[in-house]
């Protein structure tokens, strides 16, 4: 029997992603979308993959417990994974209530709806590795304590938790992956590592001269959106849920991010890059180093592709899509 899985956020990044992959496994692959204005839905990634008319979208959203209820009745999901969020940090200090409306009590929306209408379905839970915040350990794994320092990190705490408790309270197959920073070509304008691709780009076709950032010494462990995505179902697929850390193992600055995009496209990252106090974040989070020990004894996953590789991938796309104004 076909296996049927609905994803929330379906239409950002990993949601595409993990979309492709489950197409790809032979399932039937359904997309809750929050309709706007436009009564549209926008699929420009699921566009971009080439799977736009492979997936079926619901009408729903996170703050709509009723909707999320008729949603599951509806679908009668076997596994369900909840990747819709508030999910721009910065944007979180200027909507911290919507976020935490969202991000933090939308998951148990969800869970809620699956604990009335679909009780034997299999939950992933998106974590994030911004929940750690003030590391509290040099390398973060599934036992550190978390110190989120933005509303975005404790918004996705909150998630975390209520995930666990869902498990541990109804026996719900709940799991959470703790995320570290994954990218793509599919990753949105305002996110740092596709602001510098797409930067890039523009100022080797002449387009822009300058590329303005905050904290370039900030690090972070940045992995592959594909490489991510596996690991969720591979959570969903183990007779036990649990959590597990996402990660390369690798931290890397901003700065020398920066540098491997320019020397892609042969420019010298120091002539075009200008620091703006104004994007300095009100609270950093400096270093995230996450350890994958665990995924990688449990559930077999390692990352797969390089940083240099996704940066170069990212820098090639973005390049494409100023050549040819119907990819962006």
């Amino acid at each position: 029997m076909t296996k049927k899985a609905l994803i929330t956020g379906i239409t950002g990044q990993d949601g595409a992603y993990l979309a492709e992959l489950l197409l790809a496994k032979g399932y039937e692959v359904h997309g809750l979308a929050r309709r706007s204005s436009t009564a549209d839905v926008n699929t420009t990634r699921l566009k971009w993959l080439g799977i736009e008319k492979d997936v079926r979208i619901v009408d729903g959203n996170l703050t709509d417990l009723s909707g999320l209820a008729r949603a599951m009745r509806d679908v009668k999901p076997d596994e369900v994974y909840n990747l819709a969020a508030q999910s721009f940090v910065k944007s979180s200090w200027q909507q911290p209530i919507l976020t935490g409306n969202v991000t933090g009590i939308g998951v148990t929306n969800v869970l809620e709806a699956i604990r009335l209408e679909s009780p034997e379905a299999r939950f992933y839970q998106a974590s994030s590795s911004e929940m750690y915040g003030l590391i509290q350990e040099p390398m973060q794994s599934e036992t550190t304590p978390f110190h989120p320092r933005s509303p975005y990190a404790v918004a996705k705490l909150y998630g975390h938790w209520i995930t666990i408790n869902y498990r541990e309270s109804f026996g719900l197959h709940a799991s959470s992956g703790i995320l570290f920073n994954h990218e793509s070509p599919l990753r949105g304008i305002e996110f740092v590592t596709r602001k510098v691709t797409d930067a890039v780009a523009r100022i080797k076709k002449g387009m822009a001269k300058e590329l303005r950032l905050g904290n370039i010494d900030a690090k972070r462990d940045w992995g592959h959106s594909k490489d991510y995505v596996r690991a969720m179902w591979l959570m969903v697929q183990q007779d036990q849920p649990d959590d597990y850390v996402i990660a390369t193992g690798r931290t890397t600055t901003v700065r020398d991010m920066c540098r491997i995009a320019f020397e892609h496209v042969g420019l010298n990252v120091d002539d075009h890059l200008v620091i703006d106090p104004d994007l300095f974040r009100p609270a950093e989070v400096e270093i995230l180093l996450g350890n994958p020990a665990k995924a990688k004894a449990k559930l077999g996953w390692e990352a797969t592709i390089s940083l240099e590789e996704m940066i170069r991938e990212m820098v090639d796309a973005d390049l494409e899509r100023h050549a040819n104004p119907a990819r962006r």
